[in-house]
């Protein structure tokens, strides 16, 4: 008993600081706390010290590391000197503050783009794409796969009227639609393919968007990467196809495009590909492994082999240069390519129960990402840190998608045929 209050009897002297705004600031002078605190304790000092209305959730780092344990542990793990008075640095916790509606659909969401600040797309196993301004709101339906859609993708959405949206499908083909924004009242608008895009052997699994330009790649199950053009203004083959415009039947042109350059080399499925800068292409595969593409020659520039089978890929992080994947096991990788002679990846995170299905960098961020997985969890991931930050459970079975919204929001689809929108999440 003499032990345990000797323990309860420790204090330490600390500076809390924070980047944070009024009327998150507490005053600057120390204050002296237990050293067995744990994080949620030193949310409830700091909220002491502010005295604002609503309990706000905060994190804490020492030397820009989190504390995951309790200070004393986190100290002696570390090898800080607990004699002089610590400054730690508080931020307001990574978690959703709120949870939309959730949005019924027919069948399984595969996919999801939250990259546009107006609409979140999802892919249907149902054969159709979808346009949504909200969790209420869907604006445009994209019909014309006949199997289901793998992933979709805006090609182009910043500031424009109208948006170019690509789909991938079980049918071995893309679809490329144009959808007009400003007819997005009532009842939802139905949309035919301006362009379908035929050449893979096998069902398409990803389409990913070149930034900045007019080009969308694919992977697909024949073990192919293939280069599209979205233009119109192209000299291909068009074909009369039909489409439903209300109760009328109507001939409209459509355009048919054949593949300009295909890469070779995975020996399985290609299951993802991002197109994160001009003239470089990343992909992952079944083959275990993720591969990098130089545009202009077609040829592999990187080779990480994993030893699992790989579903997902995405490219961000410190210099945009950090590849994050998962699949076939509960683990998510990040690499860095930048360390020569080393296919080893830098930080593994071991959270999940079950297969990992997605993964995405936050945009404004060094050290945040995203994952999803069988679990039927969604992860809120930092690099400071091995433990997730926030878990996120409204699905009812397995999660099959997710991508970062708006910058505070995350979007995510699954076998339970909902999309879910996941919403205020501060992220410093």
């Amino acid at each position: 008993m003499a032990g345990e209050g000797e323990d309860a009897s420790k204090v330490i002297h600390v500076k809390f600081v924070t980047k944070l705004d009024s009327p998150f600031q507490v005053p600057s002078s120390s204050v002296v706390i237990p050293s067995n605190v744990t994080r949620l304790g030193l949310s409830s000092i700091v909220n002491s010290l502010l005295t604002l209305e609503k309990h706000e959730a905060f994190d804490f780092l020492i030397d820009g590391e989190l504390i995951r344990m309790s200070l004393e542990q986190f100290l002696l793990a570390k090898g800080i000197s607990a004699e002089r008075t610590l400054e730690i640095e508080y931020i307001r916790a990574v978690a959703p503050r709120k949870e939309e509606e959730p949005s019924l659909h027919d069948d399984w969401v595969s996919a999801v783009d939250g990259s546009s600040p107006r609409f979140i797309l999802t892919g249907c196993y149902d054969g159709l794409g979808r346009v949504w301004s909200s969790a209420e709101s869907c604006t445009h339906i994209l019909e014309g796969h006949t199997g289901a859609i793998a992933s979709i993708a805006f090609v182009n959405s910043e500031g424009a009227e109208n948006v170019t949206v690509a789909t991938a499908a079980k049918d071995r083909t893309l679809r490329l639609f144009k959808v007009d924004t400003a007819e997005s009242g009532e009842p939802t608008t139905r949309v035919g393919a301006y362009k379908v895009l035929r050449g893979h052997k096998a069902s398409v699994a990803s389409v990913a968007a070149q930034k900045y330009g007019s080009k969308i790649c694919s992977g697909s199950w024949d073990c192919t990467i293939n280069l599209w053009d979205t233009d119109e203004s192209t000299s291909e083959l068009s074909v009369a196809g039909k489409r439903r415009k209300g109760n009328n039947q109507a001939e409209e042109t459509q355009l048919e495009g054949e593949a300009e350059t295909t890469f070779v080399g995975h020996t399985q499925c290609v299951s993802s590909v991002v197109w994160p800068e001009h003239d470089v292409i990343y992909s992952c595969s079944w083959d275990h492994s993720v591969r990098r593409w130089d545009v202009p020659t077609g040829k592999e520039s990187l080779n990480l082999y994993c030893g699992k089978a790989l579903n997902t890929v995405d490219v961000g992080g410190e210099g945009s240069a950090l590849v994050a994947g998962g699949g076939s096991d509960p683990i998510l990788r990040v690499w860095d390519p930048r360390k020569p002679g080393t296919s080893a990846p830098v930080f593994q995170f071991a959270s999940h129960a079950s297969w990992i299905s997605a993964c995405k960098w936050h945009k404004s961020s060094w050290f945040h990402l995203v994952s999803a997985s069988y679990d039927g969890k969604i992860m809120l991931w930092d690099l400071r840190t091995a433990w997730p930050l926030s878990v996120i459970d409204t699905h009812k079975d397995k999660v099959l998608c997710a991508d970062w919204w708006k910058g505070d929001s995350v979007v995510s689809g699954g076998a339970d045929s909902n999309l879910r929108i996941s919403s205020g999440i501060s992220i410093p």
